[in-house]
């Protein structure tokens, strides 16, 4: 039988990272030279490699990742049945998000990385990449949207989010856990989610940036009103625990949600943002009622995402508080 054809594109990251006779170790192996280091890989499916990008995941923006869901599905429709991406695990959890939303392919999407370099022993790296191959090139990922493959753990792009700045074990997927793990060179998935949602852009989308703002003890607010100046057109608040500010700052946040969207999420990562428990100047119950968009399940850096995304495909505030509204709507 003939493999299963599969994409891959590299983004750089530490997965590609070598000492380059500078400070330290740097993205330079191209998405070529990853993919037939692992020669396990010829086994498992026909892949074909790209150096999308060559840099720190720090380095992506949200356009970087537009172009690639665009660029992913022409793979596809040429025929891939698959894509894996490579990259920094700084920000794997926001690139698999992205793809989630904007890749309308039932086909499988898996990001993968390193937390171990090329040039430490242990590298993990050749591992992840086999795993995602071998995730992908099964029939049991389809339909499953975009993953994040590391470990030997699957997990959901909606749910995934790095826990630790250096143990491999890092990605977690709180409230759920990974949806699937890797035994034997075999992928097992024990958990599929409900729905996917998707969000079509146009193709003369423009950047719309929105901020983050993570809240603090003792925060005033003195950094808000520098928001819309600074030409953001949206907003997400890392608010407090299950939604919460200091008082001083909701008369300036209710002027921003007049003027764009300000999402409420939390700074705690994990549990959804409360809509009517508590009633103090400030709480949850206060700030919707001032306007802004309760975030559900979403932590800030998705939040921002998703709004980011809904703005360049022109949704109105009050389709954008829809879509927040039901994101956990299984019908």
């Amino acid at each position: 039988m003939a493999l299963p054809k599969v994409a891959v594109f590299s983004l750089g990251g530490t997965i590609s990272s070598v000492d380059s006779g500078g400070k330290g170790v740097e993205p330079t192996l191209t998405g070529e030279v990853l993919v037939s280091d692992v020669p396990a890989i010829a086994e498992v499916a026909e892949v074909s490699a790209a150096s999308f990008r060559q840099a720190a995941s720090g380095e992506l923006t949200v356009a970087d990742l537009v172009e690639l869901a665009s660029e992913i599905e022409s793979r596809i429709d040429e025929g891939a049945s698959a894509a894996v991406v490579t990259q920094g695990t700084d920000t794997i959890e926001e690139t698999a998000f992205v793809l989630d939303l904007l890749v309308e392919r039932d086909a499988p999407v898996v990001v993968t990385g390193a937390m171990r370099n090329p040039t430490l022993p242990g590298a993990d790296g050749p591992a992840n990449l086999l795993a995602s191959i071998q995730v992908v090139a099964s029939s049991v990922a389809r339909g499953l949207g975009a993953m994040v493959v590391l470990n030997d753990e699957i997990h959901a792009a909606r749910f995934v989010r790095k826990a630790h700045t250096s143990n491999p074990a890092t990605f977690r997927s709180d409230p759920v856990g990974p949806i699937g793990w890797i035994s034997e060179g075999l992928p097992r998935v024990v958990l599929r989610p409900l729905e996917n949602h998707k969000i079509a852009l146009p193709e003369d989308a423009e950047d719309r940036p929105v901020a983050l703002h993570t809240v603090t003890l003792g925060d005033d607010g003195r950094l808000l009103p520098a928001i819309e100046l600074q030409g953001y057109t949206g907003l997400v608040i890392e608010a407090l625990g299950g939604g919460h500010v200091p008082s001083v700052m909701v008369e300036k946040l209710e002027d921003l949600a007049g003027k764009m969207p300000v999402i409420l999420a939390s700074r705690t990562g994990t549990g959804e943002v409360l809509r009517a428990t508590y009633g103090f100047v400030g709480s949850e119950t206060d700030l919707i009622e001032r306007g802004l968009i309760y975030a559900g399940p979403l932590d800030g850096p998705k939040s921002r995402l998703l709004l980011a995304l809904l703005l360049r495909s022109g949704a109105t505030k009050e389709e954008i508080r829809d879509h927040f509204d039901h994101w956990l709507d299984t019908q």
